[in-house]
Parts: structure tokens; sequence; C-alpha cells
């Protein structure tokens, strides 16, 4: 996944983009690099490295000015990160400058036929190989550029958002997108093109987001038109105003996104129920469920698919679905799903899950189930996104911006809404009582301020994580409705610091993991008052005989498992059902504080990108 930013106005567009690239930096740093017009030359500055490096590189060259240009930050696919690969590229003429996110699956044969017509190339990128297509097009037919990338993308097989600028047509900039992200924020006589609202919210909040085989046509001073990119018909654009603010995006005081985004939890866990939980009434509500209550009620069976974060949530709303709503459920790799045979049929549901709404795996997940005929429902954090509005009905988080690369409040409240609809089935379906559906409400309604209670615990999670911080492998251990929160605490670590981890289910432990347990092994155990307490305490007896290191979540006032564990975090008495809310708290401390002790980079570990949006 790359980030792309655009402008075309009357402002110093330098100074637009590389705040915007830093907005956007979470979704690719390996590379960077931004193109200004000048009135007379394309100036292209590029470098291995952060937008840090390349802003240092543009103030030691001087290449600042400009109204029009377009910028982007990389996560390598094709050739390694290094200048010559980081983008902006050029075509073969000099005329026109690219900026690309996706992947062009046929760039080998295209490239080929190109060198046989004297192209030479540059770099080892398929985004090189699209601006020369874009450029012979051009060429050999006498087109005009939007024209030109018209033609071009319809021999194209892939993903892209890009940004294509020609010297020759000085006041406009054409971008187009499948399969990844491109918004169009429209201002007073200047436009921005983003790969999401962040580094334009402050200039302008109308925006346009384009849509799968959409192309923009940008001019200053004019209309922005839009046309479908197979068939060339115009497409009325959809104005929408955004309700982002500029403090969402900004940390807020946090040394880190990650940490403010861990601390956001109790009120961004609020804002996903907010108006669809009713305690005094006694009523969940959600516009999406209700209006295809039938389609739920009547499934056969739920399959869920997700990726990474996201399927640990799905893996959670297993248990909470299949325990309240009796309905049997199924939690597929959206990676997986997409190139099987999956037995799906119309009279399935599926539930698509992703914070980004633009995860590619995810969305031919999607489109294979709606080819069977299944009632596909999205959940997703970001507004407008693919996922929203590829799916049948949907209902959004209400996350707010997630910046950190490793997900934390997009767990939550992924979690929040599945429970949420659970709750509402089991009702619909009489198997649930009456009063244990209000003792439910209840429960999820103070969710937040226990959440609160357990972020009291970062100052333990920081003593713990220093006495952990040097060693080579962890083990998480859950039961029930927490292993999945084990799986995640797993990859939370694995993620940010580099640590090994595993997450199993605890009775799992002896058959195989045992034999890593000594005293250098630290293993992380949920081991709450509920869900087979008694067996996760012999659990946790096995592994002190073998001189393993205890660290146990609890639940306050636990006293069993306090005398035999190395270290406990304490978490509020809740129902089981619910427990995952609260019991992953001190595991996204826990690797946070272990991260940042060992100088990792916590909001961009290396080699991940927030959403993949290719394969």
């Amino acid at each position: 996944m790359c980030g792309i930013v655009g402008y075309i106005g009357h402002r110093d567009a330098h100074s637009i983009i590389i705040k915007g690239l830093q907005r956007l930096e979470y979704r690719g740093y390996d590379s960077a690099g931004i193109a200004l017009f000048d009135g007379k030359d394309i100036n292209v500055t590029k470098t291995k490295g952060k937008v840090s490096d390349l802003q240092d590189k543009i103030n030691s060259e001087n290449n600042t000015v400009g109204n029009i240009g377009i910028g982007h930050t990389r996560w390598a696919t094709h050739g390694v990160p290094n200048d010559i690969n980081s983008h902006p590229h050029y075509s073969n003429s000099g005329d026109l400058v690219i900026i690309h996110n996706g992947i062009i699956e046929n760039y080998a044969s295209i490239k080929k036929e190109l060198s046989n017509r004297g192209y030479t190339f540059q770099s080892d990128t398929d985004t090189e190989v699209l601006v020369n297509l874009i450029e012979d097009v051009q060429k050999n037919g006498n087109y005009k550029l939007g024209k030109a990338v018209q033609i071009a993308l319809n021999q194209v097989v892939g993903a892209y958002a890009i940004a294509v600028f020609d010297v020759k047509k000085p006041n406009e900039i054409v971008a187009a997108r499948l399969g990844s992200p491109l918004a169009v924020g429209v201002g007073d006589g200047e436009f921005f093109i983003a790969s999401d609202a962040s580094p334009f919210i402050e200039y302008t909040n109308n925006a346009i987001y384009l849509k799968d085989e959409e192309m923009a046509v940008i001019r200053i001073h004019k209309d922005t038109k839009i046309r479908k990119v197979k068939d060339d018909k115009l497409v009325d654009p959809y104005v929408q105003t955004l309700k982002l603010n500029i403090e969402q995006i900004e940390k807020g005081g946090y040394e880190h996104f990650m940490l403010k985004e861990i601390f956001e939890q109790p009120s961004a866990i609020k804002d996903t129920y907010r108006g669809r939980l009713n305690v005094n009434k006694g009523i969940i509500k959600m516009a999406g469920v209700e209006d295809n209550l039938e389609k739920f009620l009547n499934a056969q069976k739920i399959t869920i698919v997700a990726c990474g974060t996201s399927w640990h949530a799905g893996l959670v709303a297993e248990y909470v679905f299949e325990d309240l709503a009796r309905i049997p459920v199924e939690v597929e790799y959206a990676s997986e799903f997409r190139y099987r045979n999956p037995v799906i049929s119309n009279k399935d549901v599926v539930i698509a899950i992703s914070q980004s709404g633009e995860t590619a795996d995810t969305l031919a997940a999607i489109k294979l189930a709606k080819e069977k005929g299944a009632f596909v429902f999205g959940i997703c954090n970001v507004v407008g996104s693919s996922i929203s509005r590829e799916t049948d009905a949907g209902a959004y988080t209400h996350a707010g911006p997630e910046i950190g690369v490793a997900s934390t409040k997009a767990f939550t409240t992924q979690i929040t809404l599945l429970s949420l609809i659970a709750l509402r089935l089991a009702k619909a379906k009489g198997s649930i009582s009456n009063s244990d559906f209000k003792r439910y409400l209840i429960e999820l309604e103070m969710i937040p301020e226990k959440v609160e209670e357990v972020l009291k615990s970062d100052a333990l999670s920081k003593h713990i994580a220093d006495i952990y911080k040097d060693v080579s492998n962890f083990l998480y251990l859950g039961r029930g409705f927490n292993f999945p929160v084990a799986l995640e605490g797993a990859l939370k670590l694995k993620e940010i610091s580099y640590i090994h981890a595993e997450g199993y289910p605890a009775a799992e432990m002896k058959h195989g993991p045992i034999a890593l347990i000594d005293e250098n092994m630290p293993i992380v155990v949920i081991a709450t008052k509920y869900g087979h307490y008694e067996k996760i305490v012999s659990n946790i007896q096995e592994i002190k005989s073998r001189k393993g290191k205890i660290i146990g979540i609890v639940t306050k006032g636990d006293t069993e498992v306090k005398a035999i564990a190395d270290h406990v975090i304490e978490i509020p008495e809740t129902s089981e059902l619910l427990s995952p809310l609260l019991t992953t708290i001190p595991l996204q401390l826990l690797s946070y504080h272990i991260a940042v002790l060992l100088h990792k980079n916590v909001d961009q570990p290396r080699n991940l990108a927030k959403s993949v949006t290719v394969e």
C-alpha cells in the first residue's frame, strides 16, 4: 500500500503535499517523492527512506516552487526500496509524471512490448511501465491526456490509484482508481487528491470519493469531469461533506499514534454503540440489520471473512454469535476463502470485516460470496470505502481515524459492533431471555468505563515490559472467548517489537508448546474469573512446574492466580462474553511498551502497511 497526495490551485503545493505525505506515511514508508511544476518544468525529488528524508533532500536541492504537484510515500511491491524505484516516475519523453498505488499484474508483457518499440526503463517498477504505456497511447493516437489514460488503463490488469500530470497540459491532473482508494478534495478554485481525506481536511471538508474504474480530469477553475474507464460514460460527481476534523489526525500530546488510539478506546467503543444501544428502552437498533433481519434469521450459516486483526475480531464473534443467537458461524481468512471453492449459497450470510474497507483480499472474498448468491454484510471504519459500497448492507464502527499500523481500537470497536448484532439476532430469535438480554445491554454500556479502569494499568504494563523486553519468544494462552485475544496479543507483539510470539488455546499447550517452556519463556495467560477458570489455573501450575514466567490477566480480586503468577494485571469484572473488550487492553499496552523500550518505530513497523490493497 502507498500514499498519494496531489494539489492543483493557487497555494504553495510543496507544503501541502509534504504535510499530506506525513499524514499518509502510515500507508507506506520505505521511500517517498514529490513532483512540482514551476510553470515551465517538472522538478522531481525522491529518496529511499521517510518523508523527513525527502524534506531534507528537497531543502538541499531547493526544489519547492510550484502551485501544481503530486507526491507519494511508498510500500514496495515491484522493485526494492531505493531512490530509483521511488515515485514519481517520468515517461521517456519527460513530459508525463505519475504516482501509483496498487499493482499492475501484466506489466512484464507490456514492458516487453514497449521495449520492442524503443522505450527504456530506469526502475524495476510496474509504475514506470504504466506511465510509458500512457505516453505511447498518447503519442500514437494524438490523444489528450485524459483519453490516453483511459485507453491505457483498459489495457492493464491489476489494481491502481494514480495521478498523472502532463507538462503540455499545465492546468490539469488526471486521477483514476481501481481497487485502491482515492479522494478528490474540492476547494474554492483548487483541488486536492489523496488516498484518504486526512491530507486536505484543514483546507476543505468537501470531497469526491472515486469509485472503482472511475477517472477524474481535474482542472483549475473548472468542474471536475468524472468518467467510467471502461465505456467513457460521464458520471455525476457526488460531493460529500466530511465529518473528519484536524484534531482527530494529530497525536494530541501522545508520543505515538498507537498509544493515543489505545487510550481512545473508551470513547471509540461508546461511539460505536451510540444511537444503536438504548438500555432504558431495552433495545438495539441498527438500520443495516433491521432492514435485513429476515436474511440473518433465516441464514443457514454465517461466514465471516477478514484478515489480520479483523480476523481475530471475527473469531470472537464466532463464539458470541453461536452462544447467543445459535447460528452456526465459520471464520475464514479472506486470502484463503477467495482462492478455494467454499460452500456458500443464497441461504448464507457473509460478514466482511476490514478497518480500512479497502483490503484487497476481503474485497475479492466479497465478490466471490456475491457471485454465489450470499447476502453480504460489511463492517468497516472508513466512510465511503470500497467495502461499504460493494456489500449489500453494513455498519460502520465509527472508531475515528486509526493511524497506527498495528490496530487497537479497530479490534475493540469491531467486537462491540459484532456483539450488538449478535444480541439483536438473539433477541429476535428468542434464543436469549429478556433478563439476560437486558443484563448484556447494561454490561455493554458500562464497558467504556471499565476500559478506562484497565488503562490505569499502563504503568504496571510498562514495568513488566521492562523486565521482558530482551526475551526472544513469548507465548499467549487463552480459552473460549479469550482464545482469539491470545492470538491478537501475540500478533501485536510481533508486529511492533519483532519478538516472536504465538497464541494458543490454553488446553493445547500440552500438545506441543509445552516443550518450549523454560525459565526464559514468559507466558501471558488470560485467566479471568469465568470461562473454565479452574482449568486455566491448572495450566498455569503446569507452566510454573517447568519454571516458566507467568504474566496473568485476571479479574479484580483474584487470589488464586495471583499466588502463582510472577505478575498479574487486573481487569474489572464483566460477563465472559464481553471480557475480550477488557482483556485485550493490557496486551496492547504490554506490546507497545516493549516496542518503545526496544526503540522500535511503533507507528510504522518495518515491512507493514496499514491496509493491504494489493495481493
